[in-house]
């Protein structure tokens, strides 16, 4: 197994605390007897400890060793990989490396663990190639990712060569790309000393635009925008602002699930982040997707000086925002910013003399400009909002009350639980449901 490690090329760069490096170095010390059976039995169990942690998270199931083959097949971003990401292989003399590394992944599909285990009297391996995992919550590991590794496990198994596998896996890599990018919908940073940190979001909510009842003309236009986007077309940086609860989160959550297969990603932050936006660009500005960063409830006062990192990064500044980001947020103020009645008075006067407000307060609106499209989601009517509590009805058969009746509750319901708006038609769904679900 460590003389075909060794010879990789492209797929060499595997992490120095990578399971099966640390597995080649232990049958290196068994063929050169550098250990005793104890010692090389204890390292073997804790490799199978951390295979099976790994086979917890990503739901890993029959062949786990073949499942982890192909996960580091599909997760190495190399300049291979990302070379044939969203655009598949071309021809080249890469290719020759490549499928030289991936004549060595055959080998070890194939790796015969037979010997070691009579050696060592451990059935460990064969245990892992005839696994079956416990079913899980779908909220437990990445299902996404799960079902993406299992597949392409099963058809390199069936692969007769290295040619075979050199199709599989450039396929994929067009298909879905490549590393976390490739196999995660949405991604939180964490800031780091040295820069930042992508951080995946397991089980992204599956919400679709058709989910959302009602506001077609915003839906019709955000989606608009956003095809254009994922086309290579010229497209906006896209605010969403109005009413609480009336859908604008859930809209963008729903266009990511509507383009994720034609290469749509997003990158959720926060406020206090925006100090790592040029960060974050320069990680993805070159990779062969689209990328949505997404600012949720959006707002600054008076005092925050946040509002200037966006103003930079949206336009302005010597490096241009690369056409391969968008910027969408939604917020609950017109203007993103607060405006007071002193910032309207356009002379301040104080020791320092007279100040002009009026040059502060553009500034600040200023901001709302840079997004080139503007959607206003407004609190529906109480007609509108009955419609909202009788088409969510319809989705849920076991709810047998008359229109009239449903109607009649959901406007107890939301004189006491926030008002009129899509949020609460929801709750009060979810409430009798609830209901349902105790008789």
């Amino acid at each position: 197994m460590y003389r075909d490690i060794s010879k990789l090329v492209l797929y060499r760069d595997l992490g120095e605390d990578s399971i099966l490096l640390r597995l080649a170095a232990i049958f290196r010390d068994y063929d050169e007897k550098k250990a005793d059976k104890a010692e090389l039995t204890t390292r073997i169990y804790g490799e199978m400890k951390r295979l099976l942690d790994l086979a917890t998270s990503y739901g890993f199931d029959k062949n786990l060793w073949h499942n982890y083959l192909a996960f580091l097949l599909i997760t190495n971003e190399n300049s291979f990989s990302i070379t044939c990401e969203k655009v598949g292989a071309n021809e080249g003399t890469v290719n020759q490396f490549a499928k030289n590394d991936f004549r060595i992944f055959k080998a070890l599909f194939d790796y015969d663990f037979s010997e070691i285990e009579k050696a060592l009297d451990i059935d460990c391996f064969t245990t892992i190639s005839n696994y079956q995992a416990i079913v899980k919550k779908e909220r437990m590991y990445n299902k996404n990712v799960s079902e993406k590794v299992q597949a392409i496990s099963e058809k390199i198994e069936a692969a007769k060569d290295e040619t075979d596998i050199f199709d599989i896996v450039t396929e994929f890599y067009r298909a879905y790309g490549v590393g976390m990018f490739g196999l995660n919908k949405a991604f939180r940073i964490r800031h780091l000393d040295r820069g930042v940190e992508f951080c995946p979001i397991n089980n992204t909510d599956t919400v679709m635009l058709s989910d959302l009842v009602g506001y077609e003309l915003q839906k019709k236009k955000l989606r608009e925008n956003t095809e254009a986007f994922v086309q290579g077309r010229k497209a906006n940086n896209v605010l969403l602002f109005g009413d609480s609860g009336t859908g604008k989160s859930t809209s963008i959550k729903a266009i990511l699930n509507e383009y994720y297969e034609q290469g749509l990603r997003m990158i959720e932050i926060y406020k206090h982040q925006f100090q790592d936006l040029s960060n974050i660009i320069a990680h993805i500005k070159n990779r062969n997707y689209r990328f949505i960063i997404f600012m949720d409830d959006l707002s600054f006062e008076e005092f925050e000086v946040e509002y200037k990192f966006l103003k930079a990064v949206i336009e302005g500044g010597v490096e241009t925002k690369p056409d391969n980001v968008l910027i969408y947020a939604t917020s609950n103020r017109r203007h993103l910013i607060k405006e007071t009645w002193s910032d309207r008075d356009d002379l301040e006067h104080g020791n320092g003399g007279e100040l002009h407000r009026s040059d502060t307060m553009q500034e600040k609106l200023s901001l709302v400009n840079r997004f080139g499209v503007t959607i206003s989601y407004s609190r529906p009517s109480q007609k509108e909002y009955f419609e909202i509590v009788q088409e969510l009805a319809k989705r849920y058969p076991d709810i047998k009350m008359s229109p009239e009746e449903l109607c009649a509750e959901a406007n107890k319901w939301e004189l006491s639980h926030g008002g009129i708006s899509g949020r609460t038609a929801q709750q009060f769904i979810n409430y009798l449901m609830g209901k349902v679900e105790q008789v």
